[in-house]
């Protein structure tokens, strides 16, 4: 692979703004998915999202560290959910062979716009940091929404950070910039269980997956920086701005199915 191509080039800047989106918000994969799939048509699709998941669980784990340096992380309810998130991964990827995952994108669509009109609705939603649960409720209702979304991000994918953020609000009590730090632990750990089945079995394009990896960190970096500059108040605008466009592309993916 000749280095600096024009091709490499525009891999390596969809690395960086989906590591700084994925550090606000998550949804990176939006960005870095398409173009790795533009870049090498002729690749497997296992070892592009090999690939994809080498550059981004890099830039995840350094928005985690960010995060845990400048924010109290409520690690009582985050690693319950990183953990089942980690296991039920592996089921979310089992269920493809049997259930297709066509059949889920309505029920998804539906589930997105939900948490849209939910968020909009509720205008003081996200913005105050009030611990909703302690004890056994607090790990029963963290293993149950780690193990839902750590299945849904194996079995399918796209928007797992915003689902993760909208699930923590919702029944935590977090607020928007507690949230997008805890989905990035649980991002972490799912992809993980992603990579202990790619990397072993040489779904990867090493080199690539390194220079995007860097860049990746880099983008991270500077959306690290903007949400804990900003607050809970730009969390919530950017993640309903990334929620609007995962409907837009579930519903033109689901009309063109029909």
């Amino acid at each position: 692979m000749e280095i600096f191509t024009p091709e490499l080039l525009v891999l390596i800047f969809a690395a960086f703004m989906a590591g700084s989106i994925d550090a606000v918000v998550g949804g990176g994969g939006l960005i870095q998915i398409p173009a790795l799939f533009a870049i090498y048509p002729g690749e497997s699709a296992a070892t592009l999202f090999g690939t994809n998941k080498c550059a981004s669980v890099v830039g995840t784990a350094n928005a985690t560290w960010r995060y845990a340096r400048q924010v109290k992380m409520p690690w009582r309810t985050i690693l319950p959910a990183a953990l089942a998130a980690f296991a039920f991964s592996y089921l979310g990827a089992a269920a493809v062979a049997w259930l297709p995952k066509d059949a889920v994108r309505p029920l998804i669509l539906l589930l997105l716009v939900i948490a849209a009109v939910y968020t909009l609705k509720h205008k003081d939603f996200g913005q105050v940091h009030r611990l909703a649960h302690a004890g056994h409720r607090e790990l029963i209702y963290a293993v149950l929404l780690g193990g839902v979304i750590g299945f849904y991000d194996g079995f399918f994918g796209p928007g797992t950070g915003s689902f993760l953020i909208f699930l923590f609000v919702r029944f935590f009590g977090f607020d928007f910039l507690h949230a997008s730090a805890g989905a990035k632990v649980v991002n972490v750990a799912t992809n993980l269980a992603a990579l202990a089945y790619f990397v072993p079995n040489g779904f990867v394009l090493a080199l690539l997956a390194l220079l995007m990896a860097l860049a990746n960190v880099s983008g991270s970096v500077a959306g690290t920086w903007l949400a804990l500059r900003h607050g809970s108040g730009f969390v919530r605008k950017v993640f309903l701005a990334m929620v609007g466009i995962l409907i837009v592309k579930f519903a033109w993916d689901t009309y063109r199915l029909l």
